[in-house]
């Protein structure tokens, strides 16, 4: 890695245990700003619980979080996102009974530390920020429908706009396309990319559709049962026989 290059995120040593299964065995693991990087596996390696460690979801037994240099491993997770990393989740986390444009108005107004109040004039000083995060996702003909109505891709899309209104300058997407069919996982890849570069994002997710990791990342890193087996450039990673071993000869 080049001296030069700045680092967003670093964890050193990260170790969470849940009785006898190590979930997340001594993982050290860095970022560079402004890159798109993954993080792929079999079920079970450890991933989201790696995502819950650097998000502050789940305490680690020991090991180090560093965002930005500060030191941000006791941190709750309110704390985390207020510092710029966001995050979605595998199981869509969004206020299914509320309207599109209100589950990401809310969202802007927790970033900018005001309450929905209906007799605040918040809920107009933020309208047009709203706009533009639902126009980057390309939510804004569906602003006024309720989010539990919407489609299984379309309900991502919120959860992805909710996680942009906080302003992140690191996103960490669990499983973005998972359930999706054929063509919302090709629009979501381009949506993903596009809001990415768009805003100067560090990007890191976690995906079992090999097509969308070697398609967007600049580098894949391989966890197997709670360790980093392998990191590297998607070329790299795709001709290690440590990560082929653990696909079981999977094409990857």
């Amino acid at each position: 890695m080049d001296a030069w290059v700045e680092i967003i995120l670093k964890a050193e040593g990260l170790k969470k245990h849940f009785g006898g299964v190590r979930a997340v065995d001594g993982v050290d693991f860095s970022l560079r700003k402004g890159e798109i990087s993954s993080i792929i596996g079999p079920n079970g390696a450890g991933k989201t619980s790696l995502f819950n460690l650097l998000t502050g979801h789940v305490p680690p037994d020991s090991g180090t979080v560093i965002f930005k240099e500060e030191t941000i491993t006791k941190l709750s997770p309110h704390q985390i996102c207020k510092r710029g990393i966001g995050r979605s989740f595998q199981r869509i986390n969004i206020f299914s009974s509320l309207p599109v444009f209100v589950n990401v108005q809310v969202a802007v107004l927790s970033q900018q530390g005001k309450s929905l109040n209906l007799f605040s004039p918040a809920r107009n000083l933020v309208r047009r920020e709203t706009l533009q995060i639902l126009e980057s996702a390309g939510l804004e003909e569906l602003a006024g429908h309720t989010a539990g109505s919407l489609s299984h891709g379309d309900q991502k899309r919120v959860e992805l706009a909710i996680a942009l209104a906080n302003n992140p300058d690191l996103l960490l997407l669990d499983e973005p396309t998972a359930g999706m069919s054929p063509q919302e996982t090709a629009s979501s890849i381009e949506l993903i990319e596009r809001v990415t570069r768009e805003r100067g994002l560090t990007l890191l997710f976690t995906e079992h559709d090999m097509d969308m990791v070697f398609s967007i990342s600049q580098t894949v890193t391989v966890m197997h049962q709670g360790r980093i087996i392998a990191s590297g450039t998607p070329r790299e990673v795709r001709s290690n026989e440590n990560v082929q071993r653990v696909y079981l000869g999977e094409t990857i």
